[in-house]
């Protein structure tokens, strides 16, 4: 296997680890009483993101391509710090539950964008396969 096919592999089994991650502290932040996490899902979330963005950069290196010089690399950038921000209004930041809850589902619609964009290599991200 190659180092590309190698990093590629790392990248998106941390893509999905960080989601299921995310979406395991996430659903019971919905409570209106959240409880407090046990310790390894506060901390292995920092473990797989900190390999997920590495194996980005990576990838990024390797490909010849960065972002904030093409398109669809610095769409996955912002849309990971919509991400970021959204996640952290879903878990804690937002006052209420309600608020928990939106931002739950913008930061899911903000990762589908996201595998859109790295899909295609297209900022359009899914709207890319239409036209």
């Amino acid at each position: 296997m190659t180092t590309y096919a190698l990093l590629k592999t790392l990248h998106m089994s941390c893509a999905a680890l960080s989601l299921a991650l995310f979406l395991l502290r996430a659903v019971p932040a919905l409570r209106t009483q959240p409880p407090t996490p046990p310790r390894v899902l506060r901390v292995l979330p920092h473990v797989i993101d900190t390999v997920f963005l590495l194996s980005g950069l990576a990838l990024a290196t390797t490909i010849h391509q960065y972002p904030f010089v093409h398109g669809w690399l610095t769409a996955k950038v912002l849309g990971l710090i919509a991400y970021i921000v959204l996640g952290s209004l879903a878990l804690k930041r937002a006052p209420t539950r309600a608020g928990r809850a939106v931002a739950l589902a913008a930061a899911l619609l903000t990762f589908a964008y996201i595998v859109g964009v790295a899909m295609h290599h297209d900022p359009r991200s899914w709207l890319a396969q239409v036209g």
